[in-house]
């Protein structure tokens, strides 16, 4: 496949996928895990699946100076030069802004995907089909395009996208509103209506639109960032000083949400956020009780509709048990309602202080 060189890949790979714990911690997150057995980890999978069709010196990866070693280790040839480290975590309109003003320096007419390292794609060959269709338009439009999900159910777990039913070329549609994790009700109503979607977190635009939208629409990260130089020996100090005085923010809600110039491409790719152990059980294979179990030693009798993940070599016996999580890690075993995933981040932060984030 010929490569276009202007075309780049931005990962975001410094969240902590809290809601994968026990497993994923700050010391080893989500991204970083072969949680599908698949013997390549997440940000691996990613990688790979961008490689087939953008030039490897092209893809970059933004994470936390903590995780550099751990992006070297995973990912076979990339360069130091390819990883962005981010002193703290202060959500994704920073990251963006950072690999924006880094590529504004590489490439004036660079082309852009911005991905999360930690997705799941089954069907590969149409998402390079979907994402290549977002790069073209992207290259010919003042635009910023997300990929939108086919949503498949009411999920109250995922951001919605309303389009307008009129497509654009290439069928690419205006998006009209976003909508950040509805009830049940109100999903049941945006999928009845089919004209929402499901927001993916993937976006694709050329750097020079996404820099002028940080400056109009972010000024105070625009002036902490758009001075940086990347080549100072000081550079690590600077960049210090510019995430310690910049605001936490989404750039869904920076940016996305107050452009008129947004537009979404309606995608059915076999994806999935991979965001809780349920989502894990959706995707993953059963067995003849509809029991997904991941690991070596795990036995189930009159269980079902249950996720049974352990990273190590003990006998788990799982009776009489229905719809539930149960993971067993090095130094913690969680069992959960499987409905009950949407609070399993309060109970992480309430373990966090109670032992002082000794299982964190």
């Amino acid at each position: 496949m010929n490569k276009n060189k202007n075309h780049y890949v931005i990962i975001m790979a410094g969240g902590i996928g809290s809601r994968f714990w026990p497993v994923s911690k700050k010391s080893f997150p989500k991204q970083f895990m072969d949680i599908l057995g698949t013997g390549q980890s997440l940000i691996l999978q990613t990688y790979n699946r961008f490689a087939q069709f953008i030039p490897k010196e092209n893809i970059f990866v933004v994470t936390n100076q903590d995780y550099v070693d751990l992006v070297l280790e995973h990912i076979p040839g990339i360069t130091k030069d390819q990883i962005l480290e981010e002193p703290l975590a202060r959500n994704t309109a920073p990251c963006i802004a950072l690999a924006s003003y880094k590529l504004k320096q590489i490439n004036p007419n660079a082309i852009c995907i911005i991905a999360p390292s930690d997705h799941l794609i089954t069907q590969e060959n149409k998402f390079i089909e979907t994402a290549t269709q977002a790069l073209n338009f992207a290259e010919n439009n003042d635009a910023l395009v997300t990929l939108g999900i086919q949503p498949s159910r009411p999920d109250t777990g995922y951001g919605y996208i309303q389009f307008n039913p009129l497509s654009h070329e290439s069928g690419i549609h205006a998006v009209k509103t976003f909508t950040e994790k509805p009830t049940e009700e109100i999903a049941q109503t945006f999928v009845d209506s089919g004209e929402f979607l499901w927001n993916a977190g993937i976006f694709v635009w050329s750097n020079i639109a996404i820099a002028n939208r940080i400056e109009q629409y972010l000024p105070e990260i625009h002036q902490l960032f758009a001075e940086l130089d990347f080549n100072s020996h000081n550079f690590k100090t600077e960049l210090e000083i510019a995430y310690g005085q910049c605001p936490s923010i989404s750039i869904d809600y920076g940016i996305m949400e107050k452009d008129k110039n947004v537009f979404v491409l309606p995608a059915d790719f076999g994806w999935s956020d991979l965001g809780t152990w349920k989502s894990l059980w959706d995707v993953s294979k059963k067995d003849i009780q509809n029991n997904s179990l991941i690991g070596k030693n795990i036995r189930t009798y009159q269980s079902s509709e249950s996720l049974v993940f352990s990273t190590n070599d003990k006998l788990l016996v799982i009776s009489g048990l229905d719809n539930v999580v149960v993971v067993d890690s090095d130094d913690v075993l969680l069992i959960m309602n499987k409905n009950k995933e949407q609070e399993l981040r309060n109970i992480v932060n309430e373990i966090k202080d109670k032992y002082k984030g000794k299982y964190n």
